[in-house]
């Protein structure tokens, strides 16, 4: 099953390590393990027949957020996300998984069916109506843990369209594939096509859904039928629409969604919409943009390692509060919750949108 991936393999296991400095994972818990070599090289080894197919080996592959922060520091650009998820299938298959990541798994039926009641349940908008040409994408984390992050994305949805939306129930299945299913990541992915199979547009609030429909759908031969376009560069396209809110000096510092940033390349729209939210440009972090560090809450860490998602999500929180604190604007439901869990002041970039624009009336 890794064949395919045997050159992003030897590449991490011959490599003198140029990124192991990248890894928010290793750097939360120091561990040569732990780094991309040393995940990539246990890999490699359990694939070679190298080392025992044990529970002790295989646990590794699981502890990456798929952050995509090694990759910039690599001189090959390796994928070492996609590897780790496809060696996650193959363990996986052997029954080598770590609990928790079984548990995801046999769990994510009932994880489906609260995201299709949470959704139904906002669906109770008088502008949502099952009809509309342009879908909505939510995302599990904001349907089910940010109802309120949700009605304002729906508002922004409505106030950059001109019209009403329909909500989007199915999960996009991102759990499956960080879990170890691949199969499984199709089959979910298939569900949501055909949902939206008479849409013209599918609008994507959440950074990881995002990332999944562009990237990680194609990879597993999921096609959609409407275009896919983010709720974020919709806005950053209307900009004139949006007011200027009265000025604060509180610094509001971006924090760029590891899935948004290095997984899509998506950096200068949310900024540019922050800056004509706020009248200035929004503060920055000490690692941004490409550089910028992790919130430890992708790749099912936070269920696989929770200790080390903790660390991480610290990790940022600190460097924001060395900064001068403020508040910290995000992109992604599962980073703003770290940060929130961690006691930071967060928002979603989405609640600042809806305050800005002129509010949808039908």
């Amino acid at each position: 099953m890794l064949e395919p991936h045997r050159s992003a393999l030897e590449k991490c296991v011959y490599c003198p390590k140029l990124c192991r400095s990248a890894c928010p994972v290793s750097n939360a818990e120091p561990r040569e393990t732990l780094t991309p070599w040393g995940k990539m090289s246990l890999t490699a080894f359990v694939a070679q027949g190298d080392v025992e197919l044990a529970p002790s080996f295989a646990q590794p592959a699981w502890a990456c957020t798929g952050c995509h922060a090694c990759r910039e520091s690599c001189d090959h650009r390796n994928d070492v996300p996609t590897t780790l998820f496809a060696a996650r299938d193959a363990l996986s298959l052997a029954g080598v998984a770590p609990p928790p990541a079984a548990k995801a798994l046999a769990g994510f039926a009932r994880h489906a069916a609260a995201t299709r009641h949470a959704v139904r349940e906002l669906s109770a908008h008088p502008a949502a109506r099952q009809e509309a040409p342009v879908a909505l994408l939510l995302g599990c984390a904001y349907a089910r843990a940010l109802p309120k992050e949700s009605r304002d994305a729906i508002g922004v949805a409505l106030a950059l369209t001109s019209g009403p939306v329909s909500l989007v129930e199915a999960c996009c299945g991102l759990p499956l594939l960080h879990a170890g299913d691949a199969a499984g990541f199709a089959r979910q992915g298939r569900i949501l096509a055909e949902e939206t199979a008479r849409k013209e547009v599918l609008l994507v609030v959440d950074a990881g859904c995002a990332e999944a429909l562009r990237t990680r759908f194609p990879q597993h031969a999921v096609t959609l039928s409407p275009r896919v376009e983010l709720l974020v560069d919709r806005a950053a396209g209307a900009l004139e629409r949006m007011g200027t809110l009265p000025g604060s000096t509180e610094p509001v510092r971006y924090h760029d969604s590891c899935q948004l940033g290095r997984g899509l390349g998506v950096y200068d729209p949310p900024r540019s919409v922050l800056t004509r939210i706020l009248g200035r440009a929004p503060d920055e972090f000490e690692s941004h943009r490409e550089k910028a560090g992790c919130s430890g809450a992708g790749g099912l860490l936070p269920r696989t390692m929770p200790e080390n998602a903790r660390a991480i999500g610290a990790l940022r929180v600190a460097e924001h509060e060395r900064q001068g604190g403020g508040r910290i604007v995000t992109s992604c439901a599962s980073s703003l919750l770290a940060f929130r869990r961690r006691g930071a002041k967060a928002d979603d970039l989405v609640t600042w949108m809806a305050r800005a624009l002129p509010r949808y009336r039908p």
